[in-house]
């Protein structure tokens, strides 16, 4: 069994016990997230349907804080000395899935 999420702009295949990393989310550690599916496939059934979507709940718990690879940007003019370098990391949050569940 798996669900279709949307995940902070994004769209993760998710099952029980999968640890994603997505934008970050206000929340303590240890606290629960909820995700709304966009599908969900149980065997050989899938719903797609937006009314029967809305009894599917996609439930995760926050693991902490990560941050993404250093990005380095470099503004360069030439011939007249200017140099400036900045750079980025990007602040997401790590969640494992702890349930997926679908009403009868």
């Amino acid at each position: 069994m798996y669900a279709i999420v949307r995940a902070g702009g994004r769209q993760e295949k998710v099952a029980v016990d999968d640890v994603l990393t997505v934008d970050k989310l206000a929340g303590e550690v240890g606290s629960t997230v909820v995700f709304p599916a966009v599908l969900f496939v149980d065997g050989d059934k899938v719903v797609s349907s937006p009314g029967d979507l809305a009894k599917v709940e996609v439930t995760a718990e926050i693991l902490g804080a990560v941050k993404g690879p250093k990005i380095n940007i470099m503004h360069y003019r030439n011939k007249t000395g200017y140099k400036r370098r900045m750079g980025h990391r990007q602040p997401y949050t790590e969640v494992k899935i702890t349930g997926i569940k679908a009403a009868k």
